[in-house]
């Protein structure tokens, strides 16, 4: 199922690069939301009934923060970053899975796991300093936009936290289907009010092409994903479920440059030291867990 994942969340990257030819940031974040949503809305509305206020609570902190901000974070980071390098600096979930663990849900966390976080991070600020253009220049290479991955990746993880340490007794598809079901009315009342995404959908050529890669993404990228991602968090630990990670780079590497996406020296040190980092960090906390 891992390896499903990869392949699904790696090749998310390219199809977001895509519909950004045609819609802004915003009208790609909501579209998938409301797409992943639509899909699941069958399975989730019978079932609101059995929850309690304490479950919908973290099923919304869910919904936001795993699906809804992340969504327009990609989709805004991908403006300014290639699809390669935004799948490459997505690859330190699993830290942030490790870092949000120990100070909140009382996990452990090792001086290798500092050592893999501190690794990666700086391979994520070399991948920032490089920017685009692969040259080390503070003030015309750099690119922040790479931090707006970081903050997607920082809040999956209390996503997985969440999921593993607060509701243990809701199944993985209720999780999913509920957790957007709350988000929808947001992301619809953004989607329709003000964008303009109904008017690009009759008017702009390549509106309806651009419009099919964001449902193939909401459908199998975030709803069906969720419900597989969802199920290995609750067989195994947070951090292990989450190094699904380390394969995504891979793919998000092979469609950009597929695309004629161009990466320079400083980029494969960058994520030479992503990868590195993150394999010493979780190596560890599978170890001890």
């Amino acid at each position: 199922m891992l390896l499903l994942l990869a392949l699904v969340w790696g090749s998310s990257f390219i199809l977001i690069k895509k519909a950004l030819v045609v819609f802004s940031p915003g009208e790609v974040g909501a579209f998938r939301i409301v797409t992943a949503a639509l899909v699941l809305l069958p399975l989730g509305i019978p079932k609101v009934k059995l929850l309690n206020r304490r479950q919908m609570a973290y099923l919304f902190c869910i919904g936001f923060l795993g699906s809804f901000i992340p969504a327009f974070l990609f989709a805004t980071a991908q403006t300014q970053l290639s699809s390669s390098l935004a799948g490459v600096i997505n690859a330190l979930t699993p830290l942030m899975v490790m870092l949000i663990g120990a100070l909140l849900f009382k996990t452990k966390i090792s001086r290798q796991n500092a050592i893999g976080l501190v690794i990666a991070l700086m391979g994520v600020c070399l991948l920032v300093l490089a920017g685009n253009s692969g040259k080390l220049d503070v003030f015309s290479g750099l690119n922040l936009y790479g931090l707006l991955i970081v903050l997607a990746s920082i809040c999956y993880g209390f996503n997985v936290n969440i999921i593993k340490f607060k509701i243990k007794e809701i199944n993985p598809t209720m999780i999913t289907a509920i957790s957007l079901m709350m988000v929808l009315p947001i992301a619809s009342l953004y989607l329709f009010g003000f964008t303009s995404f109904s008017f690009k959908l009759v008017h702009v050529e390549g509106a309806w092409l651009a419009a099919g890669y964001i449902t193939f993404l909401g459908a199998v990228g975030t709803a069906l994903a969720l419900i597989l991602f969802n199920s290995i968090v609750k067989l195994v630990t947070p951090v292990f479920a989450s190094s699904v990670t380390y394969i995504i780079p891979l793919v998000a590497i092979f469609w950009g440059v597929l695309d004629g996406e161009t990466l320079f020296p400083f980029h494969y040190l960058g994520i030479f030291a992503v990868v590195v980092g993150v394999w010493i960090g979780n190596r560890k906390a599978k170890a001890a867990e």
